[in-house]
């Protein structure tokens, strides 16, 4: 199929592979392959390189024993090692800027990169979330100006869209089914395959690389809209003056009611995914009238979650200024370590300026990290019966569940509050709820 190809092609041939980025995504598919083929793990952080090395993660997505398991995955911050493999899977993340607009800086950057050292025959796949149209028109011309080469002729992409659920120890990467495609219908055969050899869950060859991006940018952008739903549910039934959970239980009695709760919508996929979709609708000329809505929507639940712990610590007699509140978890979501858009620092946000004494503690996330990130500094320690008011921001086992080591009841001075943003701990006159 490929009368240019000077030096073999993987699609015949034996595949040597690299993982560009090693990150929450790329990491555990990397460990994946590794167990089955020579893999090389490529990321630009030195750091992050030497740690994968002595058996560390510090994402806490792959485990010490499962590293080791990968005995043929090797690691380097080194661009010269990954030159003669010719299947490259990039991971990379794909954030948005100040305007809320696609940030293609380590897409573009990873593409160049890998285009500096690419070969006829080369296969170079697309995990990154993007809306659709830009792996062929934005990754291939810069894959294409770094290397010198032709698209389809000389070189071939795929997308097969990550899947990858932070903290999640039951849906790992090999067990969710994996979406794939082709630049052409045999480059979409090898992606599907290469695929197959470790997602037991199966795949989903999709028609073409704009599908398979279009697949999953909806997947989050779906949940978005649910998600926003509930949040504007919950702010008309606290003006009502009923439990939104209570009213969830009840319709969720019928067998096709979509049981969604409400809750801060942070992260580096719900909270940024349909942006990139709203782009590329307004590029085209659409206003894209639900999805903007269900984001403003979720966006604004930081400050009225600050709002309702102010009106319920009013509520209860409680002087806020001076008071100590705590909140526990600072991660985007249960037991992960993740503070990347996390939407509790909207809440410390509004809450900043009540003259309140805040603290905040979270035993997943590494005290550098948040201070880093936003300037927060955890406490390493909560103290029973010191607080005015404490806010479970974030359900990570140690605070809810037979694991629980942390009794949030005991954390209160006598007439403290309980505000409960995941709805998971028991209905008590004094704990409030989203």
């Amino acid at each position: 199929m490929n009368e240019n190809n000077g030096t073999g092609t993987p699609l015949a041939g034996e595949v040597r592979m690299a993982i560009v980025g090693l990150g929450y995504v790329g990491l555990p598919l990397a460990v994946a392959f590794g167990r089955t083929m020579p893999v090389v793990g490529y990321d630009i952080s030195a750091d992050r390189v030497e740690s994968l090395r002595r058996g560390e993660d510090a994402t806490l997505e792959v485990s010490v024993d499962e590293l080791a398991a990968a005995e043929s995955l090797t690691y380097s911050s080194t661009l010269e090692d990954i030159r003669e493999c010719n299947v490259f899977i990039v991971t990379v993340p794909t954030p948005i800027d100040a305007a809320r607009r696609p940030d293609f800086d380590p897409l573009l950057k990873s593409s160049q990169a890998i285009g500096s050292i690419l070969k006829r025959g080369d296969v170079v796949i697309y995990e990154s979330t993007v809306y659709p149209g830009v792996t062929e028109e934005v990754c291939v011309p810069v894959l294409e100006h770094a290397s010198g080469l032709r698209f389809n002729a000389d070189f071939f992409c795929g997308y097969s869209p990550e899947r990858i659920n932070p903290g999640d120890k039951e849906r790992t990467v090999t067990k969710i089914m994996k979406v794939t495609s082709g630049s052409t219908p045999e480059v979409a055969d090898f992606v599907d395959g290469l695929y197959r050899k470790v997602i037991t869950a199966g795949t989903h060859k999709a028609s073409s690389i704009r599908v398979a991006e279009a697949a999953k940018v909806i997947e989050n952008t779906q949940r978005d809209i649910n998600i926003a739903l509930m949040n504007e549910l919950s702010r008309i039934f606290n003006r009502i003056g009923i439990d939104t959970h209570e009213v969830l239980a009840a319709a969720g009695t019928k067998w096709n009611f979509m049981k969604f709760t409400p809750g801060l919508v942070g992260g580096h996929c719900i909270g940024v995914d349909p942006y990139y979709l709203a782009h590329k609708a307004a590029m085209l000329g659409y206003n894209p009238e639900l999805i903007l809505a269900a984001r403003r929507i979720n966006d604004e639940m930081g400050p009225y979650v600050a709002d309702r712990v102010l009106r319920t610590m009013a509520k209860a007699g409680l002087n806020i200024v001076g008071s100590r509140i705590l909140v526990l978890g600072l991660a985007f979501k249960e037991n992960c370590p993740d503070v990347r858009n996390t939407k509790v620092v909207d809440v410390l946000k509004e809450l900043a300026d009540t003259n309140a004494r805040l603290e905040v503690y979270d035993p997943w996330v590494d005290a550098a990290d948040a201070r880093r990130e936003y300037g927060i500094e955890l406490v390493d320690a909560v103290a029973p019966g010191a607080y005015d008011a404490v806010i479970l921001a974030v359900a990570h086992h140690q605070f809810v569940g037979p694991q629980a080591s942390v009794d949030v009841e005991s954390l209160l001075k006598p007439g403290g509050i309980v505000f409960d943003v995941k709805g998971v701990l028991p209905q008590l006159p004094h704990v409030s709820r989203l």
